[in-house]
């Protein structure tokens, strides 16, 4: 008689601590989406400098950490630490760099595209991120995980689906119909807010499209997959022994840089420090964002050092539910058949990884994975435990660990 397959709570939560900071993270991310595309004038565009927003936000993460860090340990003694990981400060312009351009594309593309669109493009980014995790971590993916990730994936092209030939025959008349793309909807708005080119109010609805946009949404993709992967390898391996706050002021040191270097590129690197750009940048609505994306910035930190960038796709994948459903009651953004499938999709995809997840533990003695194991995952029987179990070392570092 066969088994009833059951979701490995342990393998994929390890601990109450791991539980704590899925949540969080998801719901950092959600409350982002939503706080950028309310900061929006009528035209979608920002009143404030965003580059000045992303550098001040990386200044915030960078006295959190160090603050964190300086609880029971010296300022003296992060100097130190920095002093002798110079090498690994080094290492973090790479995943600082790629972050930069994310968080300055994200929002750009949020002016274009409608949070739950934008969120479902990004989950594009899972198929690149399974590749370089097996390339970079030699953890190879088993059958069920490469489907599960490869219906993610069209999960999220079913948004740019036409469903026109489904409803020809329906009555014109019907509001579940909408006429200008042939997609139901679900939730209803006012027609002329929808236009034939698939926008909502100006923005993206309909999906990717061959355009600058989608061009920009694919370049915000690869670098989320790089520096996600690239960021953990540094977590996990090259700078393993390394206090996680002090790579956090690694990460952030080197992004402070690389927002400098992109506002002075753009020829804004004094005048985006007057008193009109910073009175701009002290309103309530975009200081709220720059907490937010702070939180969210230590919070990924903690996610890649307990869990994996894998998990972390499938944790924005759950985003997209809270996301389109926020946004119908906020900005009355309207929900479409083929909005309601992708995220069905993405939801199922999001179980069947859930019963065989990836386990990534941080670089610690007695942690290696030997190549029969290995060729026992690529196999795909999903039968070695020489991964997929906990660590004891790694369970004392978690608890020594100050708790987020």
């Amino acid at each position: 008689m066969a088994v009833a397959a059951r979701i490995n709570w342990g393998e994929l939560f390890p601990s109450r601590k791991s539980i704590f900071i899925f949540l969080t993270y998801m719901s950092l991310f959600v409350s982002q989406g939503i706080l950028v595309t309310a900061s929006q004038r009528s035209d979608n565009s920002y009143s404030y400098n965003t580059v000045l927003v992303v550098l001040l936000t990386e200044m915030l993460k960078l006295v959190i950490s160090a603050g964190l860090y300086c609880r029971e340990n010296s300022f003296s003694s992060l100097i130190a630490r920095v002093v002798e990981g110079s090498s690994v400060l080094l290492l973090y312009f790479v995943p600082a760099f790629l972050y930069c351009l994310y968080n300055n594309l994200a929002f750009i593309n949020l002016s274009t595209f409608d949070p739950t669109t934008y969120y479902l493009l990004l989950q594009l980014r899972v198929v690149i991120t399974g590749i370089l995790f097996q390339m970079i971590f030699k953890k190879y993916l088993s059958r069920r995980q490469w489907f599960s990730l490869l219906l993610l994936t069209c999960g999220c092209m079913l948004k740019q689906w036409n469903f026109s030939s489904l409803f020809s025959a329906s009555n014109a008349s019907e509001a579940l119909v909408d006429k200008n793309d042939g997609n139901a909807m679900v939730a209803g708005a006012n027609p002329a807010d929808t236009s034939v080119d698939g926008t909502f109010r100006g923005k993206n609805i309909s999906g990717f499209d061959l355009s600058f946009s989608a061009l920009l949404i694919l370049v915000q993709t690869v670098c989320s997959c790089l520096a996600g992967v690239y960021n953990e390898y540094l977590l996990k391996r090259k700078g393993s022994d390394i206090n996680i706050y002090v790579q956090n002021v690694f990460m952030y040191l080197d992004s402070i840089v690389c927002n400098l270097l992109l506002l002075l590129l753009q020829g804004e690197l004094i005048g985006a420090f007057t008193v009109e750009h910073l009175r701009e940048v002290a309103k309530f609505e975009v200081l709220i964002i720059m907490l937010n994306n702070a939180a969210i910035g230590i919070i990924t930190s903690f996610f890649l050092k307990y869990m994996n960038s894998i998990l972390k796709t499938f944790a924005s994948a759950l985003e997209l539910m809270f996301t389109a459903v926020l946004c119908y009651v906020l900005f009355a953004i309207p929900i479409y058949l083929n909005t309601m499938l992708a995220i069905g999709v993405v939801s199922y995809a999001i179980y069947l990884y859930s019963l065989n997840p990836v386990v990534n533990l941080a670089n610690k003695p007695g942690n290696q994975v030997s190549a029969d194991d290995r060729k026992t995952l690529l196999k795909g029987t999903g039968r070695s435990r020489a991964t997929n179990t906990s660590d004891t070392d790694e369970e004392d570092e978690s608890h020594r660990m100050v708790e987020v």
